[in-house]
């Protein structure tokens, strides 16, 4: 069954809390993206807001990390998340960071932006408990679904399959329930979603037709 994880970037921050309650039982988890303004051109929020959210509920908590120097706060995010995912163009010792993730209990994840390839994970993909493509470019939610999407995670799946058959591949940026399906087929297990379901009348209706989509149950 495929995973989906709601971003709450796509949230309302005035009622964060019952934002969060609608989907609470039917998402998989809870996406907290994490930007810094410089490596890319936005900011959303920090540990007050992320402290709140735990403090709110125990689900698994999903960090990705859209920051230069992740290193210096690996830490304090491993203190209330329980994924941490960094991003290959940000990380110079990614060996190094990955196992520091590790070592506090987090699973460990590398995202990669639309024009980095799969092929350069291939050293590290052994160590990794996921992978997160991006198939929007990071900074704001609502963007349109990039299409070469689908054969950059073919790829991954094929590589997976060879050096670490247990990847759990991941998707951010335009997902609906028009691309899902394929999303799904080419070997992509958890799906993070924003403006798709939180910006829907009822979004935990909206994260059972995703699943059903992504499934190709009718």
């Amino acid at each position: 069954m495929p995973k989906i994880y709601p971003s709450i970037l796509a949230a309302d921050f005035v009622s964060l809390g019952t934002e969060i309650n609608k989907i609470l039982n039917d998402a998989d988890g809870i996406h907290l993206d994490i930007m810094d303004g410089v490596f890319v051109p936005n900011i959303t929020f920090g540990f007050p807001i992320i402290e709140s959210i735990r403090n709110f509920t125990n689900v698994y908590l999903d960090a990705h990390l859209m920051i230069v120097e992740p290193d210096r706060y690996l830490e304090r995010f491993a203190s209330y998340v329980n994924s941490i995912t960094v991003h290959y163009e940000t990380v110079v010792h990614l060996h190094r960071t990955i196992f520091e993730i590790k070592e506090l209990g987090c699973d460990a994840g590398v995202s990669l932006n639309p024009h980095t390839p799969v092929f350069l994970l291939e050293e590290i993909l052994p160590f990794l408990d996921k992978v997160l493509i991006m198939s929007v470019n990071p900074g704001f939610t609502g963007q349109k679904f990039i299409e070469t999407t689908f054969a950059k995670v073919k790829k991954l799946r094929e590589m997976a399959n060879k050096i670490n058959p247990t990847l759990d591949i991941m998707v951010d940026g335009g997902v609906n329930k028009e691309n899902i399906r394929e999303l799904s087929v080419n070997g992509v297990n958890t799906f993070i979603i924003g403006a798709s379901i939180f910006h829907k009348e009822n979004p935990s209706v909206e994260i059972k037709e995703l699943k059903k989509a992504a499934t190709g149950i009718d």
